[in-house]
């Protein structure tokens, strides 16, 4: 079982390890850097490095966690990358079907890819979607996870590169915002971050603010865990409202583990 420093989920699963850059947000990504060094440390999982590799020991890795997880599917790849064959994909959803005590988040740079992987597959209940949109030439993202039938959409606006301008939250739950952090991280201003918190309060949204990473409010280049994650003096880390609701009604639940 993966613990996680990330705040909006508390476990990894990694059946698909490895992946390419497609957009402005993966020039320095965390996971390749990870990878890499994993690698020279003989971790037998992380062999090939960061090349795209298929995990099928840890496929069932779920089914023994006993007690209920948010998971974040896939933390050092994308699911839905381009080498990765539907038919892999597919294993995974049957973990998901078969461990309804579980809720998983899938967040994706390929967009277009899950919209074709979903067009005849109905999306498991436990399962929240989201896509990264950090940069405006990443917003039409957007219109291929709002036309797709999940319990929970949601946006990670990390790391936030720019204003990325008016935003379209219709079918969109949650927005989580973030700075990037390391010694190559780009600033993220506070005006950008305000920007889009107030237009996921304005449209009923959940707003999740992460962290300031690498540079301040302030603009100043700092220790990330200096800049913290305050706006205006205020922690922000909401969840999805819908969701909520949902699951208070019974609608939507994680289930008991039935195994334990």
């Amino acid at each position: 079982m993966k613990t996680t420093k990330i705040e909006w989920t508390d476990k990894t699963w990694n059946p698909i390890t490895g992946c390419t850059q497609i957009s402005q947000g993966c020039a320095n990504c965390y996971a390749k850097t990870m990878a890499v060094r994993l690698c020279a440390m003989g971790q037998s999982k992380y062999k090939n490095g960061f090349n795209l590799t298929l995990h099928k020991k840890v496929l069932e890795e779920p089914l023994m966690w006993k007690r209920p997880h948010s998971i974040f599917v896939c933390s050092m790849s994308d699911i839905f990358h381009e080498k990765t064959p539907f038919s892999f994909i597919d294993k995974i959803m049957k973990v998901i079907l078969d461990t309804p005590w579980h809720r998983y988040q899938i967040l994706t740079k390929r967009a277009a890819r899950m919209a074709e992987y979903f067009h005849n597959t109905a999306v498991p209940g436990n399962v929240w979607l989201g896509v990264t949109v950090e940069a405006k030439s990443s917003k039409e993202r957007i219109d291929y996870l709002r036309a797709i039938n999940a319990s929970v959409r949601f946006l990670s606006c990390e790391p936030l590169l720019e204003d990325i301008g008016t935003l379209n939250l219709y079918n969109i739950d949650w927005v989580i915002v973030g700075g990037e952090s390391g010694l190559k991280a780009r600033p993220m201003k506070k005006e950008w971050v305000t920007a889009i918190e107030e237009q996921v309060n304005a449209q009923g949204a959940a707003f999740f603010f992460k962290q300031w990473g690498t540079w301040g409010s302030d603009g100043i280049k700092r220790n990330k865990h200096l800049n913290g994650k305050l706006i205006n003096g205020k922690i922000i880390q909401n969840y999805p409202k819908n969701f909520i609701n949902k699951e208070i009604s019974g609608q939507i639940k994680l289930f008991k583990n039935p195994y334990v």
